[in-house]
């Protein structure tokens, strides 16, 4: 609800241990001593390469998978490091202590991190800029229906906004809490009736705890009873909000579930 090739497999988990001892040389020996600003791009030379045996090709594949992983732009590669650390490395000598190299890797790791923060906040923005015509449209379409609705029969209001129907009352006394976890069968739909979401159509009761749902779960099942089934008017506020969930509901979206309460554990 609202929540092999195992060899070919080990062969790559070795690859990337590999680059990254590759990227702590390279990032602790370029930090030790800076070098002067060139062309750090690798040397164009006419070299003919043959791919003879199963080392060639193992060679060659490990060069390829270091290149597709040295693209991120974001990473600024000496390639004259990289090449001098990875000699140093065969022949079992480093110019950078554990340390050193520890040291830069979390540095280098923190650096990163922050510059692909950014970059996501940036692809937020960008999509909530893109998305604000049918964000807009789905909150007055879902405030149309709600200001209708509340006066409909049977319908009842609670002061978060959250609206209901008492489908059929069970015989069940009590009523799980927020931290309860609770058995229901559900079905979710949209505005228009489209069903995207059914328990019901899956022959099988959801469990969750209710403190790890939307809001309006929350809040709605603490008012049921054990056989009791609801209809609930979920605006978007108490649901995924103006963001939505990518490809399964929209922005804005107000949400209509009928849930039966099975069973409180």
């Amino acid at each position: 609800p609202p929540e092999n090739h195992k060899e070919y497999g080990e062969t790559m988990k070795y690859l990337n241990v590999l680059l990254l001892l590759l990227m702590v040389v390279t990032v602790s020996t370029a930090q030790k001593k800076p070098a002067a600003k060139k062309d750090n791009s690798p040397k164009k030379e006419n070299v003919m390469v043959e791919i003879k045996t199963v080392d060639d090709s193992v060679s060659y594949a490990i060069g390829q998978n270091l290149a597709m992983n040295l693209k991120d732009p974001n990473m600024k590669i000496n390639f004259d490091v990289l090449l001098a650390g990875m000699k140093d490395g065969l022949a079992g000598t480093s110019k950078c202590s554990p340390e050193e190299m520890q040291k830069a890797m979390m540095g280098f790791n923190d650096r990163m991190n922050a510059i692909r923060s950014e970059q996501m906040k940036a692809e937020q923005a960008r999509k909530r800029e893109e998305m604000a015509p049918l964000i807009e449209k789905n909150k007055l379409e879902g405030g149309s229906f709600l200001a209708k609705n509340k006066t409909a029969e049977g319908v009842m209001v609670t002061a978060s906004g959250l609206q209901y129907k008492i489908i059929t009352k069970g015989t069940g006394l009590v009523s799980p809490k927020d931290t309860s976890t609770v058995k229901v069968h559900y079905t979710g739909k949209f505005l228009d009736g489209k069903v995207f979401d059914s328990s019901v159509q899956r022959n099988q009761p959801a469990e969750f705890p209710l403190n790890q749902v939307i809001k309006g779960w929350t809040e709605g099942l603490q008012l049921m009873h054990v056989g009791d089934k609801f209809e609930f008017y979920i605006p978007y506020d108490l649901a995924y909000g103006e963001d939505g969930r990518e490809g399964a509901i929209p922005p804005a979206s107000l949400l209509i579930f009928e849930v039966e309460l099975l069973e409180i554990k």
